[in-house]
C-alpha cells in the first residue's frame, strides 16, 4: 500500500511514525492509549504517505493477543477505491441538486402503505418549506390551491392506486403564503420494493414562468389578430357600406310603396302586408352584416363551441359578397354530405376564412382571364382522424414552390402594402384549434389552393 520494501523499514531509515501525516498522529495516539486500556482499538480512518509522497486512505484497526500485553494483530485496509467511489457519488449528487435547482424541478418518494414521503432539498425550496420538516399529506394540502385539492386526492390515489400502482401525471397549483400563485407539472412512476410494497418515484416541475409566458404570447396573438381584423374590416369598408345601404335603401323603397297602397282608395292591404314583410327580410339582413362586423371587430376571449363549417362559410362570404363582385371574382361553394361539426371559436374562423378568400382575390386582382374562386369544406382524407377540410382555391399569379412555406412567416409577404402577417396569425389560430394550414400548388391550372383542417367535435 505505501510501496516501500521491508528492507526500508528494517534499516531504520523510514520509521512508521513518519509514514502518518501530522495531522492523523493525535488520532494514532488516541488508539494506543485505547489499546493500552482495553487490549483493543476501535477501526478508525486515517492516512498513510506513500514513498512517492502521495497518499492512502486506509481503515485501521487491532486488538492485543489474550494473556499478553506486548503481542496482537492489526489489520489495515486500502480505502482508496471506496473513497473514489463516494467522491463520485458527492458528485453526482451535487450535479443531480444543481440540475434541480437549475430546471426548477423537486424529486419525492413515496411509499404507500406507510405513507412515508421524502423530498428533495428543491422540491422543498418549490414549496417554500423549511428543509428537512416532516412531509405528510396534510402538510403538501396547506400549499394546494384550493381549487386543486381534489387532485392531490388524485396523488394519493387512495384505493385504485394502491391496488393498481399505474404511472401518472398531473398538473395543479399552488397558493404561497403571499397569495402568489405556482404551476406545478408532475409525472409519478410506479415501482415496488423487495417486499413487494408499492413507492412512487416523481418528478415535480415548476413550470410558473413557462405558463405566464404562455399567457403573455396568448395575449399579444390575440391582440395582433384582433388587429389584423380590423384592418382588414378597414380596407373592405367601401364594400361593407354597400352591404348595409342596400337593405336599407329597400327598406325606404318597401315602406313609401306601403304608405302608397295605404293611401289607395279602396286600401290595398295584401300589399302592405307583403311590403311590411319585405322591410323586415331587409332589417334582418342589415342587421346581420352589422353583427357580423360587430363579432369580427370585438375584443373578446376564445370561446370553443360545436359549430356547422357551412354556416360560417356562408357567413363570410356574404360578407365580402359586394368587395368580390366588384373586382369581377365569381365564387362557388361547396359542401360535403353529412359533414361533422367543428369545435372551435366561431370569430376566429371566420378571421382565417376571411383572410383565405380576401387573399385568393387581391391574387387574381392582375389576371386577365377568369377570376374564380372556390371554397369547399368536406371530410378529410389526410388525417387519421375525423377532420374537416376546409380548402380555398384561385386561379390567380400562384405561389412559387420556394414560398409555400416561407408565407407563413410572420412579415413576409408579396404584397406591396401587405405586413405579412395575415397567414401568420391564421396558421396559429388554426393550430391551436389542433388542425394544419398549409398551401398547394394547382396542378390542373394557374392558381394556388390553401388548405386548414379542424378535428370534428365529439
Amino acid at each position: 500500500m505505501v510501496q516501500y520494501d521491508r528492507e526500508d523499514l528494517a534499516s531504520g531509515r523510514v520509521r512508521w511514525t513518519d509514514l502518518t501525516p501530522s495531522e492523523w498522529r493525535n488520532r494514532d495516539e488516541r488508539g494506543i492509549a485505547e489499546l493500552k486500556e482495553t487490549g483493543i482499538f476501535q477501526p478508525f480512518e486515517k492516512e498513510y504517505f506513500r514513498k512517492d509522497g502521495s497518499r492512502v486512505p486506509v481503515l485501521l484497526g487491532g486488538a492485543l493477543f489474550e494473556g499478553r500485553s506486548n503481542e496482537g494483530v492489526a489489520f489495515v485496509l486500502d480505502l482508496s477505491e471506496q473513497k473514489r467511489t463516494e467522491r463520485a457519488l458527492q458528485r453526482s449528487e451535487a450535479f443531480l441538486a444543481e440540475g434541480q435547482r437549475l430546471s426548477s424541478t423537486g424529486t419525492f418518494s413515496w411509499r404507500v402503505a406507510t405513507d412515508e414521503i421524502t423530498w428533495s432539498a428543491q422540491l422543498y425550496r418549490i414549496y417554500e418549506l423549511e428543509i428537512g420538516v416532516p412531509v405528510t399529506l396534510e402538510l403538501i394540502r396547506t400549499r394546494v390551491h384550493p381549487e386543486d385539492i381534489s387532485l392531490i386526492e388524485k396523488m394519493k390515489m387512495v384505493d385504485q392506486a394502491r391496488a393498481a400502482g399505474n404511472d401518472f401525471e398531473w398538473q395543479y397549483r399552488l397558493m404561497m403564503p403571499d397569495q402568489s400563485i405556482k404551476y406545478l407539472y408532475a409525472v409519478a412512476h410506479a415501482t415496488r420494493d423487495e417486499n413487494g410494497q408499492l413507492e412512487y418515484i416523481a418528478a415535480i416541475q415548476d413550470v410558473t414562468a413557462a405558463r405566464l409566458s404562455e399567457e403573455a404570447l396568448g395575449k399579444i396573438r390575440s391582440d395582433l389578430a384582433h388587429a389584423t381584423r380590423v384592418m382588414t374590416m378597414g380596407e373592405m369598408v367601401s364594400s361593407i357600406s354597400h352591404e348595409i345601404n342596400q337593405p336599407l335603401g329597400s327598406i325606404a323603397n318597401y315602406g313609401n310603396a306601403a304608405r302608397r297602397f295605404l293611401a289607395a282608395e279602396p286600401k290595398r292591404l295584401q300589399e302592405v302586408d307583403q311590403a311590411l314583410a319585405k322591410m323586415v327580410t331587409e332589417a334582418d339582413r342589415a342587421s346581420a352584416v352589422i353583427s357580423g362586423i360587430r363579432a369580427l371587430s370585438r375584443k373578446s376571449q376564445p370561446e370553443r363551441v360545436a359549430l356547422h363549417i357551412e354556416e360560417l362559410i356562408d357567413e363570410v362570404l356574404a360578407l365580402v359578397h359586394r368587395e368580390l363582385v366588384s373586382r369581377q371574382v365569381v365564387v362557388r361553394a361547396e359542401f360535403g354530405e353529412e359533414l361533422p361539426l367543428v369545435r372551435g371559436d366561431r370569430v376566429e374562423l371566420q378571421q382565417v376564412l376571411l383572410n383565405l378568400v380576401t387573399n385568393g382575390a387581391d391574387a387574381m386582382s392582375s389576371s386577365s382571364g377568369s377570376r374564380a374562386l372556390l371554397v369547399r369544406a368536406e371530410r378529410s382524407e389526410q388525417e387519421p382522424d375525423s377532420f374537416v377540410d376546409v380548402c380555398v382555391q384561385d386561379s390567380g399569379i400562384g405561389i412559387h414552390a420556394g414560398e409555400l412555406d416561407r408565407i407563413f412567416t410572420a412579415f413576409y409577404t408579396t404584397k406591396p402594402a401587405g405586413m405579412g402577417l395575415g397567414l401568420a396569425i391564421s396558421r396559429t389560430i388554426v393550430e391551436a384549434h389542433g388542425g394544419r394550414l398549409w398551401a398547394e400548388a394547382n396542378n390542373d391550372g394557374p392558381g394556388a389552393t390553401f388548405h386548414f383542417t379542424l378535428p370534428a367535435a365529439a
